[in-house]
């Protein structure tokens, strides 16, 4: 561990530069950044360093040097030991540090947990609701994780009202679009004067700064409950949904078909079902006209919810069970799974048996 007048030395070597120095102030870190590693930090300098200028600034006592580097750790947006999954897909997260342990949940590429404990080569975390093992085979730690954190945060406003009307202006004046339920996490675009513009499924709109909390955020793991499903499916059903489930995270691109590099929402639809012998057209509007239309509460893993804005259809998702589908919202997002009342869906509709 690095005295207190060592990091006072580093201190002052570092005034002036925006660089996370964190490695130098962690005192009470169970998973202490080493020395090396602060080199590297300083060779990778960021623009708008956290949680460090306040010990740049001033030469502090002993304790308020140590105080100030715990409220440091903390400044990691809510993580002390940070994590970030380094896979293709996603990373098991099991209830035992084996490989035939029970799976708990996922965590996405690019998604974030807090490390802690480290056994062997396994790393006992919590991200989102899930709590596990994972290897650290996969997992960006220390100042790798910091600075890959650095590209991936998003500014992300989550809502704090019942149903929070989606509109297309700034104003109350314009039209209600779409309601969006309590605890529904939305995509920032820009914060403006009490409204805030937000992406929904690649389009932009707005909503009352009153009823969001604007803040950064990082993407965590899912439960195993987020990825199973109900009683007296059929394996058709399941197959598809466990299929379309393992692109999770691929990119979002417009006019898209590909699975693995990039689809847009009804592309990645009509990809999941071609894999099954179901020919669909790739617009979501006629997708809509496809198969038979049933109501929200029928629902059945596998059949298709459609979203809109003025009665028009404009995105496709499909539902995976649990109350939740899985569609390929936007570049930011890639293919993602989402509540099926992220957004209100104007019709629902059943293709497979």
């Amino acid at each position: 561990m690095i005295s207190v007048r060592e990091g006072k030395a580093m201190k002052r070597e570092l005034i002036g530069t925006a660089t996370l120095v964190l490695g130098v102030m962690f005192f009470a870190n169970p998973l202490r950044v080493q020395a090396a590693e602060a080199d590297s930090l300083v060779k990778n300098t960021l623009s708008e360093p956290v949680g460090a200028a306040s010990i740049m600034q001033a030469d502090l006592t002993e304790d308020e040097y140590i105080q100030t580097a715990n409220e440091a750790q903390e400044s990691f947006w809510g993580y002390t030991n940070l994590g970030i999954a380094q896979v293709d897909n996603n990373l098991n997260i099991r209830e035992t540090p084996d490989e035939s342990g029970k799976l708990v949940g996922k965590l996405p590429k690019d998604a974030a947990c807090e490390i802690l404990s480290i056994e062997g080569n396994w790393a006992y975390i919590h991200s989102g609701k899930v709590d596990g093992y994972v290897s650290l085979d996969y997992l960006l730690t220390g100042i790798d994780a910091k600075l890959k954190a650095r590209e991936l945060v998003k500014n992300i406003a989550t809502v704090t009202t019942d149903a929070l009307k989606i509109r297309e202006e700034p104003n109350t004046d314009c039209g209600v679009l779409t309601l969006v339920p309590e605890g529904e996490e939305l995509e920032v675009v820009e914060v403006l004067d009490g409204w805030i513009k937000i992406n929904l499924d690649d389009e932009d709109y707005y909503v009352s700064a009153d009823y969001v909390e604007v803040g950064e955020k990082l993407e965590t793991a899912i439960t195993m409950t987020e990825l199973l499903y109900g009683q007296g499916v059929s394996d058709l059903r399941v197959d598809l949904c466990q299929y379309a489930k393992q692109f999770l995270g691929n990119p979002y691109v417009w006019g898209g078909t590909s699975l693995t590099n990039g689809a847009d929402c009804s592309g990645f639809v009509l990809s999941v079902f071609k894999n099954f012998g179901y020919t669909l057209p790739h617009y979501s509007g006629s997708q809509a006209n496809m198969g038979t239309k049933i109501s929200a509460s029928e629902a059945q893993p596998g059949d298709l919810f459609f979203y809109g804005k003025n009665g028009t259809i404009n995105h496709v998702a499909i539902y995976i069970g649990n109350g939740q589908v899985i569609h390929a919202s936007s570049p930011t997002t890639g293919i993602r799974i989402s509540n099926c009342q992220y957004r209100t869906p104007l019709k629902v509709v059943r293709i497979l048996p």
